[in-house]
């Protein structure tokens, strides 16, 4: 039986398992010190053009998305988000349990519009009580958002200038990143979102990996004792290595990038033969006999 509960369903890529069978009985060092993490940050440091980023590996989406924005915020600050954004709708309220509120914003198709972002901030810093008021900290998008759809460049670079002129972080959720990229549809690549956010990451639990995420600060902009945040938020694994190694062997031979590819594939699939039972149904239908399909 094949399932289409959701793309985190089954376990990894053999690749990958058979990259974790083969350094199994090595003997590292822990919590993220070994060569296999440092390898893996390299290649991904590569395959983002981007040689000043700093890697961080995760275990998962969540944890990731409740450290990365509390060690970007100060006490009085809170993240603004598309009202479907994943940290608005998903998780369990993990940003406000944090002490941080999500600053919620009207969305349009999954996306947080620059439009409507500018007015929100020309609105807020218009107000007389402001300081009354929760500052915004950063911006969060999610990519593709939580509708499937994507941001193009335009939307992003756009979304990027505002963020600089407020001097804002501009947050990628990339948990599905490897979907996105490899989509028809997009022109945005993974430079491109090094180049246009200040911190996103870059999901594995759902692309290949048993669990995972790298997180990139794309301008050396990572968190003083950004690791003891991770540790004090329970979000650090003593045997780092299990995300090392995963992150190594998606980065090897462009395999990540395969991965997305086969799934935008096999989704293409999918919709091909829903669209030939649908018009199966509706032809073979007896209500429907009396219609010529032109």
């Amino acid at each position: 039986m094949i399932s289409f509960a959701s793309d985190y369903i089954a376990g990894a890529h053999p690749a990958v398992l058979q990259h974790l069978l083969e350094t199994n009985l090595e003997n590292l060092p822990g919590y993220g010190a070994d060569h296999y993490c440092a390898q893996a940050a390299e290649k991904i440091r590569q395959a983002c053009a981007c040689p000043q980023a700093q890697v961080e590996f995760l275990a998962g989406g969540t944890q990731t998305n409740a450290v990365v924005i509390s060690s970007l915020l100060a006490s009085y600050q809170g993240a603004i988000a598309a009202s479907t954004g994943h940290i608005a709708c998903h998780e369990a309220g993990a940003i406000e349990y944090s002490g941080h509120k999500v600053l919620e914003l009207p969305q349009q198709d999954g996306k947080l519009p620059a439009a409507v972002l500018r007015q929100y901030l020309r609105d807020f810093y218009a107000d007389q009580n402001y300081e009354a008021m929760v500052q915004p900290g950063l911006v969060y998008i999610s990519h593709p958002t939580e509708y499937g759809t994507l941001y193009g460049k335009q939307e992003l670079e756009e979304l990027a200038a505002i963020c600089r002129e407020y001097q804002l972080p501009l947050f990628l959720d990339g948990a599905r990143l490897g979907y996105a990229l490899q989509s028809r549809q997009t022109d945005v690549t993974l430079p491109d979102i090094a180049r246009l956010c200040d911190v996103f990451y870059i999901g594995g639990t759902k692309v290949g990996a048993l669990c995972g995420e790298a997180v990139v600060f794309s301008r050396g902009n990572r968190p003083p004792c950004f690791s003891t945040s991770v540790k004090q938020r329970g979000a650090l694994l003593a045997k780092g290595r299990l995300l090392g190694v995963q992150f190594d062997a998606l980065f090897t031979n462009n395999l990540y990038a395969e991965i997305g590819r086969h799934g935008i594939e096999m989704a293409e699939q999918l919709k091909q033969i829903i669209r030939e039972k649908s018009l199966r149904f509706f032809l073979e239908s007896p209500t429907n006999q009396q219609f010529v399909i032109l």
